[in-house]
């Protein structure tokens, strides 16, 4: 028993380890697929003809030398541009200056002493989960605060960074306005309505009751497993500073004053940028588009571009404007030492991300996501089923395939073209058949590190880990697994309400046709 005890320890694999294994894992499987010519088609919708069009997609091997020197010279570029690391930085910068300068100590401290835990954390898991308006920033901006927020209510950071994780990833098919992921999904939608409707319309707000119903159910179960059962599961985090009794002094109260009108006003410059037709206003927008969401989220405005650059300001004038008010920062010297305050021993953290940004340019390269997806779409197709069985199945479809395809908009590519005007002959209107997608998707994309930013939910958790060991992957996961399990039968739930009662999704919107 001892020998084996030992053998366990041995073989458990770091974090980075875990990577490099991941890494080589694919290559070899890749292989092994391509040999056996695994492959699969999918239905695309023509807009001009409005017929299907055949997609053959297949598993491109990386076991070979070809596949090696793609490895090796799309590495640097790829870890260059890989987006996680990008934003973590630049956000981590404003988020310093918030901490260093005393800002979020006080702000949280005087928010949270005299509301009690719960009451924290649904509060928290709900901003997480409105959160994903803003897309993916989500992750770089709420894990670091949510961690911050427990750790000076004296509670453990690791189960904030648990908390936030959970809610914005099972919160991310949730959307009480329309994003521009949103705005994809629907034109794929509609498309995919061509072959029995080419003149189907889908309502901008059509989907705002079911999400108002399902942000609220959602928020309220990731907090009830927060308190109830993760807070017993994950490591036990101590305090090295005994606990002082909070004093919110004039000093401090003159910090607050200051950052919250220096951050009023900014917002409020941002805000006035955003609103097209008024005098010098809308000057982040993208008038190349017609609808105002694509204005405001498409790749070439300015807002979309530079979001994080404008979150990172926003920060930085808070801590400034609280340092200055507090005497906190006293001079150009405090606020320059403030600024790379939280990228101080960030070392372990990029190298955790560079092994991560490699294990998913490998995973990608090979297909074998689009592959997986495209074969459990085909399984909707010969499946023949109506009603609910045909909801339930494409749930189950749209969960096991984001383990291997995350993103969102290649998935529904996929899936969308056969799968709404099956939903379409079951009576069931595409609207529905979007949400049921998002929502199947939304509990297992916290599960996998194919996802871009689970290796930042991964990287704090190291970050606040006090144990001479690392937290291994495997663990990571297994926090996420009772929230997974937890929004499936919120989301089945409400499905199944909305389906038999024939409840409104939102404007002008049902489940049924």
């Amino acid at each position: 028993m001892i020998k084996m005890n030992k053998l366990k320890t041995k073989i458990k694999l770091h974090p980075i380890m875990s990577f490099f294994v991941l890494i080589i894992f694919t290559i070899v499987l890749s292989g092994i697929l391509a040999l056996f010519g695994v492959e699969a088609t999918y239905n695309v919708v023509n807009p001009v003809t409005k017929s299907y069009n055949q997609t053959l997609v297949t598993v491109e091997s990386l076991f070979s030398l070809s596949g090696l020197k793609y490895i090796f010279s799309s590495t640097m570029t790829n870890f260059a541009s890989f987006t996680p690391l990008n934003m973590l930085i630049i956000v981590l910068i404003g988020i310093g200056v918030m901490e260093k300068s005393d800002f979020l100590r006080v702000a949280i401290t005087s928010l949270t002493k005299s509301t009690s835990k719960r009451t924290v954390t649904f509060i928290l898991s709900l901003i997480c989960i409105i959160f994903s308006i803003a897309g993916d920033i989500g992750f770089v901006v709420m894990i670091p605060i949510s961690a911050l927020i427990f750790y000076y209510g004296r509670r453990n950071p690791l189960l904030g960074i648990t908390t936030a994780f959970a809610s914005l990833t099972c919160g991310s098919g949730l959307s009480l306005l329309i994003t521009s992921l949103d705005s994809t999904l629907i034109g794929m939608t509609t498309s995919s309505t061509n072959i029995l409707d080419s003149n189907f319309q889908i309502h901008t707000y059509g989907f705002i009751f079911i999400m108002i119903v399902a942000t609220i159910l959602l928020a309220m179960i990731i907090a009830t497993i927060t308190e109830k059962l993760v807070v017993y599961k994950i490591d036990k985090y101590e305090f090295k500073e005994e606990k002082k009794e909070f004093k919110l002094g004039k000093r401090e109260i003159r910090g607050l004053v200051f950052s919250l009108t220096a951050g009023s006003i900014y917002l409020l410059i941002f805000l006035y940028n955003i609103i097209p037709g008024l005098p010098f206003s809308g000057n982040l927008l993208d008038y190349s588009q017609n609808l105002y969401i694509d204005k405001l989220f498409s790749s070439q405005s300015f807002f979309s571009q530079g979001f994080v650059f404008i979150v990172m300001i926003f920060f930085v004038i808070l801590g400034l404007f609280y340092g200055i008010g507090a005497r906190t920062i006293k001079n150009n010297h405090d606020l320059c030492d403030n600024l790379g305050h939280s990228l101080d021993g960030i070392g372990k953290t990029i190298v955790l991300i560079f092994m991560a940004s490699v294990f998913i340019n490998v995973f990608k390269k090979t297909n074998i996501g689009v592959v997986l997806t495209a074969l459990l779409t085909n399984l909707i197709e010969v499946s023949s089923f109506k009603g609910i069985p045909l909801i339930l199945l494409l749930f189950i479809v749209a969960a096991l395939s984001t383990i291997f395809l995350p993103n969102s908009a290649n998935k529904w590519s996929i899936i969308s073209g056969s799968t709404i005007p099956l939903l379409m002959n079951s009576g069931i209107s595409p609207q529905f058949g979007q949400i049921i997608f998002r929502f199947g998707e939304s509990i297992t994309y916290g599960l996998t590190p194919v996802m871009a930013y689970f290796v930042i939910y991964l990287a704090f958790l190291q970050k606040y880990n006090q144990d001479d060991k690392p937290i291994q992957l495997s663990r990571t996961i297994k926090y996420q697994i009772p929230y997974a399990i937890g929004a499936a039968a919120i989301f089945i739930a409400i499905i199944l309400i909305w389906y038999v009662v024939g409840l409104p999704l939102g404007i002008k919107t049902f489940p049924t046709l």
